[in-house]
């Protein structure tokens, strides 16, 4: 939840509960509650594997098993890192939910995020859920850790 409070020079400011990481977050999680059984924040682990090990906390995980990132800024390690988690979990449904959609990739660029999500097959959002994202079918995502397919490069 958010708050209002003056900032040093006596301006308004919106203040973001600690809870989550950016505005669009707090957004999301209010329009969930009313909507879902639960708002599951950053509950789930994927383990993926570029040079080393790592793993991926998604922002949100909809009843449906539809997994939910929101962005403000997507840069090029963010887009690098989620091209590699499709690869190697093309099962998982993953969406985005950005802050504006015709944000450039990078200056200069003629790329938007919109348009990068339709070429690599990302199904994407501008600023909230789609009502139709919440009511499709799937398969709730029990699991606090979805395991990397492959054998590990590091534990060979």
């Amino acid at each position: 939840m958010a708050y209002w409070r003056k900032n040093k020079y006596g301006a308004n400011v919106r203040k973001i509960n600690n809870k989550y990481r950016s505005g669009l977050e707090d957004k999301v999680s209010l329009f969930l509650e009313s909507r879902q059984k639960k708002v599951r924040y950053e509950a789930l682990k994927i383990e993926w594997e570029d040079l080393r090990y790592r793993t991926y906390t998604p922002d949100f995980v909809l009843d449906n098993g539809i997994i939910i990132e929101t962005k403000g800024f997507f840069d090029a390690e963010d887009r690098r890192k989620h091209l590699e988690i499709q690869r190697q979990h093309p099962e998982l449904d993953i969406r985005f939910v950005f802050t504006s959609t015709f944000s450039r990739i990078y200056k200069g660029s003629n790329t938007n995020y919109g348009m990068w999500c339709e070429q690599k097959g990302f199904l994407y959002a501008h600023r909230i859920i789609p009502f139709e994202w919440l009511t499709e079918d799937g398969k709730e995502i029990i699991t606090k850790v979805i395991k990397l397919k492959t054998p590990r490069k590091d534990a060979v």
